[in-house]
């Protein structure tokens, strides 16, 4: 048996994904000229994702720890790099 069959990686989250998807929507209903297509989307979220460090979770605790993450100092980071993002990728989308 390999280490994926003996235990639920599912359970492994990186809560960084999370901070980061809310943040994208939040910032881009304040942009009215910026591309919205899934491709944008997608490459504004790993752009900021590779830029973010992690934030792996596995526990309800863990959880706790994450959502209140949102308001503090890495919060803010995460704000300031999903920021860039949509300046970067809103300038130079991977489509015509």
């Amino acid at each position: 048996m390999g280490i994926r069959e003996d235990y639920n990686f599912e359970l492994l989250v990186n809560a960084a994904e999370r901070l980061v998807q809310d943040e994208l929507e939040k910032q881009l209903k304040e942009k009215e000229k910026i591309c919205k297509c899934q491709d944008c989307i997608l490459d504004m979220a790993a752009y900021a994702l590779n830029k973010t460090k992690p934030y792996y979770r596995v526990s309800l605790l863990g959880k706790l720890y994450s959502e209140s993450a949102a308001g503090s100092e890495y919060g803010n980071e995460v704000k300031k790099i999903v920021a860039e993002a949509i300046k970067k990728i809103g300038d130079n989308p991977s489509h015509e």
